[in-house]
Formats: structure tokens, C-alpha cells, sequence
């Protein structure tokens, strides 16, 4: 029982460390197949063996991820479709937000998956190097935010 109960535990950590490191890199990640991109492959030194692993894994869950987009987009259409209504329902509004929200975390759930395949395929030094990478862009998007002026 012991046993079943820290199994449990340990996994919802994982779970969470997961799913923090995706909402932190969310975004930040450079555009399409970073793990292609001459730069990266310098800064992380990749291996043609692990890009060819990167391109598999992505090309796996494309299609899921594009439908997945596609059903929050739709989702967040039919939302602003009961906002706009000039006569509000709200059990209408709240099943919208619900569909909303379910979609979307059908979405970050399979993005969260995503980075667990191509996290396994890098090194350890690899992820390190690429975590400081997207802290330091995220730190500076951060700084560039702040310097706007209020609008």
C-alpha cells in the first residue's frame, strides 16, 4: 500500500515537472524544427542520429497536434459567438467555456507528451544547455515587455 501510494506520488511530480517545463518553454522554442537549425545543432551539438529521432517524433504527433489546434480554435470561436449574442445564456456561455477549456487542455496535454518523446532523445547536457537557452530568451522577452510604454 506504501508502495502504490509514493508510485503515485512520484509520478505526480513528474507529471508536474513536466508540465511546468512545457508552460515555461511554451512559445519560446525557436519556430518549427529548432532541432534543425544550424545554431541549435552547434549550441547543443546534435547528432544527426538524434535530429533524425527528432524528425520522427515530430512528424508522429503533427497530426495530432494540428486537429487538437484546430478543436480549440473552433472551441474559442463558438465562445466569442455566445459573447457577442445579444442575449447572453449562460448555461450556453459556461458549456462554451468548458468545451473551451477541455480543448485546450486536450492540447497542452499532447504538447506535454511531445516534449517528453524529444526530451528523451537529448542528452542531459543537451536539456541543460537548452533549458538555460529558453530562460534567457524568456528573461529578455520579459525585459522587453516591461520596456514598452503603457499604451
Amino acid at each position: 500500500m506504501g508502495d502504490l501510494v509514493m508510485t503515485k506520488r512520484f509520478l505526480m511530480a513528474v507529471t508536474l515537472l513536466l508540465a511546468a517545463t512545457f508552460a515555461n518553454a511554451q512559445g519560446q522554442l525557436p519556430p518549427g524544427k529548432w532541432w534543425r537549425m544550424p545554431q541549435v545543432v552547434k549550441q547543443l551539438q546534435i547528432t544527426a542520429a538524434q535530429q533524425t529521432q527528432l524528425d520522427t517524433i515530430f512528424r508522429g504527433s503533427a497530426s495530432d497536434l494540428i486537429d487538437l489546434k484546430a478543436a480549440v480554435d473552433k472551441a474559442s470561436i463558438a465562445l466569442r459567438g455566445e459573447l457577442d449574442d445579444t442575449r447572453i445564456n449562460r448555461t450556453e456561455l459556461q458549456q462554451a467555456a468548458r468545451r473551451l477549456n477541455e480543448a485546450r487542455g486536450r492540447l497542452f496535454e499532447r504538447e506535454v507528451m511531445l516534449l517528453a518523446d524529444m526530451r528523451a532523445v537529448l542528452t542531459d547536457s543537451q536539456w541543460t544547455r537548452l533549458r538555460e537557452e529558453l530562460d534567457q530568451r524568456q528573461q529578455q522577452h520579459q525585459q522587453q515587455r516591461r520596456r514598452r510604454p503603457a499604451q
